[in-house]
């Protein structure tokens, strides 16, 4: 008798720890401040801001979240400093187990637009599927399926226009997931963009990683090639380092002050110009990231 299958990741979480650890932790594109409080009645805030390097605009959010777990809803409101208010509203596990529906809408009151996306996903033993019907844009339908069994994993993704009767987008995806490691073979943009990732946890406190990227309509032509690796210094220490195949590297350190308290280091630097002055901004980049969470 075979054993019960685990439920597979979502579509968009296909190679998750060699995204994340390529792509995580690296915040040297500006400065990031985050702060995230508690009421005592369980609804949750978050505020959030970042400037960008070479900018002096600083764009930023405020957050409440208010969560019904007895019925499974989920409100969120946000309120950039773009003027868009956001709103979604989620149920899970109240019309049937393993189903969540939400209903996520924006709102620009200064250019009169909107955007409402409905979306539904439904997860069980050995598959995932999820679908989302963009209301005012088309309206656009989304359906993608992740089916598991083994470690293996097959998953798909096609975007249908209502309107105009055709399929705008579809991909394809294979994968493998075992307790150490993980492979992710996509097919993007219809079959024109092709990506392969791998993640290993060599040990307890060492993690390596590496994604490669092929467009076949680039005019530059070649593959894109990204490496990293994550080693964790202490409890509430880590690095991280990637570098890429056009010569830039990032260097990551994020150190937990305290309990709730973290602050993330990030610096770029581009090997090829490390002697020259761009007229368009500095090759090399520095960051800080500080998150308060109580």
């Amino acid at each position: 008798m075979s054993l019960p299958q685990p439920v597979p990741p979502s579509w968009k979480d296909l190679g998750k720890s060699s995204n994340d650890l390529l792509g995580k932790d690296f915040p040297f594109q500006g400065f990031n401040l985050e702060v995230k409080t508690k009421a005592p009645s369980g609804v949750t805030f978050k505020v959030g801001g970042n400037r960008a390097v070479g900018s002096d605009l600083i764009h930023g959010d405020i957050e409440a979240k208010w969560l019904e777990r007895k019925h499974g809803l989920t409100f969120t409101q946000t309120w950039t400093t773009a003027n868009a208010l956001r709103a979604q509203v989620e149920l899970e596990n109240t019309i049937a187990k393993g189903l969540k529906v939400d209903l996520a809408t924006t709102l620009l009151p200064e250019k009169g637009s909107k955007t409402a996306i409905l979306n539904a996903a439904y997860k069980q033993s050995g598959v995932h599927t999820r679908a989302a019907l963009d209301i005012f844009k088309g309206p656009t339908f989304t359906a993608d399926t992740v089916i598991g069994r083994d470690g293996f994993l097959v998953g798909a993704e096609a975007a249908y226009n209502v309107t105009e009767g055709n399929v705008t987008r579809y991909a394809a995806a294979l994968g493998y997931n075992a307790p150490e490691y993980a492979i992710t073979f996509h097919g993007l943009n219809n079959l024109k963009t092709f990506s392969a990732s791998y993640y290993h946890r060599v040990s307890a406190d060492v993690e390596a990683g590496a994604k490669a990227i092929y467009d076949s309509k680039s005019t530059t032509g070649g593959v894109a090639l990204e490496v990293g690796a994550k080693a964790y210094l202490d409890s509430a220490a880590f690095v991280k380092a990637k570098i890429n195949n056009s010569g830039v590297i990032a260097l990551g350190y994020t150190q937990s002050l305290r309990p709730g308290v973290k602050a993330s280091f990030g610096l770029a630097l581009d090997t090829q110009k490390l002697n020259e002055v761009s007229p368009h901004g500095p090759s090399h980049k520095v960051g800080l990231s500080l998150t308060f969470d109580s």
